[in-house]
């Protein structure tokens, strides 16, 4: 009998009709490796008649139905998995809809899975976007990002694109309550001793956001998700794992601090260069400067919400079609 993978791709009310087009057309390109393959976009839909259903649908792929937005990705991604069960998956990968996942994504990460105590793998990010200031500097920090998430014990992929073994996503399913349920999940996956895997023969794509507004909304709510985080602070310190611990404790302290890496940046023209052999992309030096500065703000006004209760708002985020 074969092996069975579903591939799942949450979507918001906001995404725009050309994205999800691309998407599909992307995944149903994939090379899956002879497993058998279910597709499916599980749609918060706008109204009564969603035009992105019907789209879907007309492109071969399954399309879950959500009324509303409860648990946001976090929730879309439980009913998928409830919506699966008769599907009775082995493995289960997680895309965004503006994920462009290498054609050997899936089938390379797979390999990383043969251990049982693997809950996922995941490749580097790319950014396919880079087209303003804004989007060339987030192109620069995913680099140092992809080489953090390599060295570090704890491997934290956002939105956990990746390829899952099934079983872990339904035996302690994502937290709904939690702003960054990807976070959520990988911080109790560690602390419970199970493994991550960064596979570095294939890689995805995705967007960047295009406007320092957009970045600051972003990562406002990624370090809120941050702060949430600190309730399993007891169960991480019952974890034997000690790399993993101290990895935990520096992303949810030094993170919170990125003006401290603005005297880095009289280094970072030559690391650029070096990195990507163009000296188009040391644009990138002073949006490094005007990105600290950012995040800086994004921490600050996250941790003056938590401390007041106040949570984070959803933004749409734009696209390049």
């Amino acid at each position: 009998m074969k092996s069975k993978l579903a591939v799942v791709v949450p979507v918001a009310p906001f995404e725009p009709e050309e994205i999800l087009v691309q998407s599909a057309e992307c995944l149903k390109n994939l090379d899956y490796g002879g497993y058998e393959v279910k597709i499916l976009y599980v749609v918060d839909k706008r109204g009564k008649r969603d035009v992105r259903v019907e789209k879907l649908r007309k492109l071969g792929v399954g399309v879950l139905e959500r009324e509303n937005t409860r648990g946001k990705r976090a929730g879309a991604i439980n009913d998928a998995m409830e919506y699966l069960k008769s599907f009775d998956p082995d493995f289960v990968a997680i895309f965004d809809v503006d994920s462009r996942p290498e054609r050997n994504f899936v089938v390379e990460n797979l390999k990383m899975l043969e251990d049982e105590k693997v809950y996922i793998s995941s490749s580097p990010r790319r950014i396919s976007n880079a087209v303003n200031l804004v989007s060339k500097t987030v192109e620069v920090e995913y680099h140092l990002l992809n080489y953090l998430i390599k060295k570090n014990g704890y491997k934290q992929f956002n939105g956990l694109i990746g390829v899952l073994r099934a079983k872990y996503l339904y035996m302690y399913r994502l937290n709904e309550n939690a702003i960054t349920e990807d976070a959520d999940f990988s911080t109790r996956m560690h602390a419970l001793g199970y493994k991550a895997r960064y596979c570095e023969s294939s890689c995805v794509y995705e967007q960047s956001p295009l406007s320092w507004r957009e970045l600051y909304n972003q990562r406002k709510r990624w370090y809120y998700g941050g702060l949430q985080l600190w309730r399993y602070r007891k169960l991480v310190s019952k974890c034997k794992n000690r790399k993993f611990r101290y990895s935990w404790y520096a992303a949810l302290t030094l993170t919170y601090l990125p003006v401290l890496m603005l005297p880095f940046l009289i280094i970072s023209p030559v690391l650029i260069f070096a990195k990507f052999r163009n000296v188009k992309k040391l644009i990138a030096v002073p949006g490094l400067a005007i990105h600290s500065l950012v995040l800086q703000a994004s921490a600050i006004s996250a941790l003056i919400n938590f401390i007041r209760k106040r949570g984070i708002e959803w933004s749409a985020a734009k696209r390049v079609v």
